[in-house]
């Protein structure tokens, strides 16, 4: 079937209009749609929240800063070698990063508290923890910064640093729904 030149611009403009409708969609209304299984314990804030600088230290006591790592999206996870949840939730935390860690994408998981490194390190032998990089807020001043009163809580930041969700408690970070987020989150440039 033939069309005319003005019809076929039409719906051109048409299919465009609406396929840029979709991909400007605020994150709140994107996210939700792939929130199955524990990902709907991901509570999606209707606006980005600007945060505090927050510091803490990698294992060689260097300190380190959310916003060195802008530019990526980030999931930023609170937890102890003492917290139960923690045990079944950081090996899921180490397999979407290693599925998905690049320029686009990092998981921060900070140990906070009281936390020797050699029980990190044997904690993360025993749990199979391997891409996961070592850090450390050994006072909880920087979960205290960012509004974390348990163990484990996620937090998901944008490519400028803004927290766009958070997870309270322990979750399946490398179920077929968490991945399906973070790649949209990549995706759309947030």
């Amino acid at each position: 079937m033939k069309t005319r030149p003005a019809l076929r611009a039409l719906l051109y403009a048409s299919l465009a209009l609406f396929a840029n409708a979709a991909f400007a969609a605020p994150p709140t209304e994107a996210l939700e749609a792939l929130r199955e299984g524990d990902m709907r314990k991901l509570a999606v804030h209707a606006d980005a929240r600007a945060l505090d600088a927050i510091t803490f230290t990698d294992k060689a006591g260097a300190e380190v800063t959310l916003a060195d790592s802008n530019g990526k999206v980030r999931l930023v996870n609170f937890w102890a070698t003492w917290c139960a949840p923690c045990r079944a939730e950081k090996p899921a935390l180490d397999a979407l990063n290693k599925a998905l860690s690049g320029p686009d994408f990092e998981v921060i998981a900070i140990a906070t508290g009281r936390n020797s490194l050699e029980g990190i390190e044997r904690f993360n032998a025993e749990v199979g923890v391997e891409s996961l990089d070592t850090y450390l807020d050994p006072k909880s001043e920087a979960a205290r910064g960012l509004g974390v009163l348990g163990l484990p809580v996620t937090l998901v930041l944008d490519r400028d640093g803004n927290e766009i969700a958070r997870m309270q408690g322990g979750a399946d970070w490398s179920s077929d729904s968490a991945r399906a987020i973070i790649e949209a989150l990549i995706g759309s440039g947030s």
